[in-house]
């Protein structure tokens, strides 16, 4: 039983396979970012699934695909935990862009692959080996575009009485605003950027308002700059993305890539369908 993961910090999606590619079972946990969670909390989350814990000797191997896996510290890290939970499995673990990769670019094709979801993330794939120009420093320093960077902007918007007052009081309504509920799971909680990452539904929702209409241009237009045309060739190959917040602001997106004469590629909610298929076809 082969398991195939793709995670972000929010949550990671669990598809259990057999050699011949059938689906024997598909779960979620909670997300398993290494930068942010410590040996007992990925354990826990491990804990938490049925299908996880009951299938963990059962597996053969683990093809992770992860947000915050981009060092080799985080990559070592989590391999020898999941190792030692899954200790009949050959453990394999990846940063998650080659997720992106191996879902939205056809095989030996050149792009420039995005992730903009939780935390965002740019590289290029030249048919066979993955460039990465920009080094993450984390949600606190970087993720331009990203759903915690849209949460922050709402947060900050609001409490410095910058929201326009229809949307602040329909943010009041769908969010705890309490200051010190927001600040528990700042600084208190594990996950800070997934719970950033939870108000982006709201400027996905109220995308056409002038309000929230200049903040995902300032965003976007951020990763573009700041990530995307850190590649000479960046208008010369199609840019890829896969994320939620990709996915729900193709337009957008791709409206600001045109300014740039960037060519929009593929724009997927999540890779773990294309994960599938490639496991099968390389196994």
């Amino acid at each position: 039983m082969k398991l195939l993961v793709d995670s972000g910090s929010t949550k990671a999606d669990w598809i259990a396979i057999d050699d011949n590619g059938k689906v024997l079972f598909t779960t979620q946990t909670l997300g398993l970012n290494p930068e942010v969670l410590d040996k007992e909390e990925v354990i826990a989350r491990l804990d938490d699934k049925f299908d996880i814990s009951h299938n963990k000797d059962k597996a053969t191997h683990l093809f992770f695909y992860g947000a915050g896996c981009g060092t080799d510290r985080m990559k070592n890290f989590l391999s020898e935990v999941f190792q030692n939970y899954f200790s009949n499995a050959v453990i394999s673990v990846h940063e998650d862009t080659f997720a992106a990769v191996y879902a939205t670019t056809p095989k030996d094709e050149q792009a420039i692959v995005c992730i903009l979801g939780t935390g965002s993330n740019c590289s290029f794939f030249d048919g066979k080996v993955l460039h990465q120009k920009v080094q993450s420093l984390g949600y606190i320093a970087m993720d331009d575009g990203s759903g915690n960077r849209f949460g922050r902007h709402l947060i900050r918007g609001y409490y410095f009485n910058k929201m326009p007052s229809d949307l602040a009081k329909e943010f009041e309504e769908e969010y705890n605003l309490d200051a010190d509920y927001i600040k528990a799971n700042l600084y208190k909680e594990a996950n800070p950027n997934a719970y950033l990452a939870t108000f982006a539904k709201f400027i996905i929702k109220h995308k056409d308002s002038e309000y929230c209409k200049k903040i995902i241009k300032k965003e976007l237009k951020s990763f573009t700059k700041n990530y995307i045309m850190q590649y000479d060739n960046c208008k010369e190959v199609p840019v890829h993305f896969v994320g939620s917040i990709a996915f729900y602001l193709k337009d957008e997106l791709e409206a600001i890539l045109a300014k740039y004469e960037i060519k929009m590629g593929n724009a997927l909610r999540r890779p773990i369908d294309g994960l599938i298929a490639y496991h099968i076809l390389n196994k």
